[in-house]
């Protein structure tokens, strides 16, 4: 916590996070929010696929195989790369609060270079909660969940409500989601951050 910026730091006033009764159970698998997201989507061909668990308290957890497509220098992946899949785990645990939250400030470190076809194991959790702000991290590890640490995030989520994916979102796709005839997909579209 030594590291973090003032704006990451909770204020003193800010309250512990209580995870939702309806969240999922540890170990449960959360799920693509929406098809199209580069972070968590199926249908985004070079996306990173991710595939969030939640875990105990308010703590999730997934993993991030690095391909080809992710490289920025040769053979290693791009910094990017490794923020986005840092932010799309940070993302998850609005499912845990049972909230919609957009990232406000992510803060990203780069510890050690991350080769391709390697497994980065990654763990968020919210840390506190302050009004609509929720301060969270995340640690991304390179071969295990004890591996040696690659990256690390701390981050600020904002608490949103749909109109924030309406009103700026861009209308064919707001619109289709909209109109999915599965209602389980429609609230999922807007669950967690895009």
């Amino acid at each position: 916590m030594s590291g973090r910026t003032t704006a990451l730091t909770p204020p003193d006033d800010a309250g512990p996070p209580v995870r939702h009764p309806d969240a999922p159970a540890p170990g449960e698998i959360i799920g693509s929010h929406y098809e199209y997201c580069f972070g968590c989507g199926p249908a985004v061909p070079h996306g990173l696929h991710l595939e969030t668990r939640a875990g105990e308290g308010v703590r999730v957890t997934a993993e991030f195989r690095v391909k080809e497509a992710h490289q920025g220098a040769p053979g290693l992946a791009h910094g990017g790369v490794l923020a986005t899949a840092l932010d799309e785990t940070l993302g998850g645990l609005g499912w845990l609060l049972r909230v919609i939250a957009v990232t406000g400030r992510l803060e990203t470190d780069f510890v050690r270079p991350v080769p391709v076809d390697t497994v980065l194991y990654l763990d968020a959790e919210v840390l506190a909660v302050h009004g609509r702000k929720i301060y969270c991290t995340a640690t991304g590890r390179i071969g295990g969940p004890e591996g040696p640490v690659a990256v690390r995030a701390d981050a600020m989520f904002v608490e949103v409500k749909i109109d924030h994916f309406i009103e700026n979102g861009r209308p064919a796709e707001i619109k289709a989601a909209l109109a999915d005839p599965d209602q389980v997909k429609v609230a999922r579209a807007f669950e967690v951050n895009p």
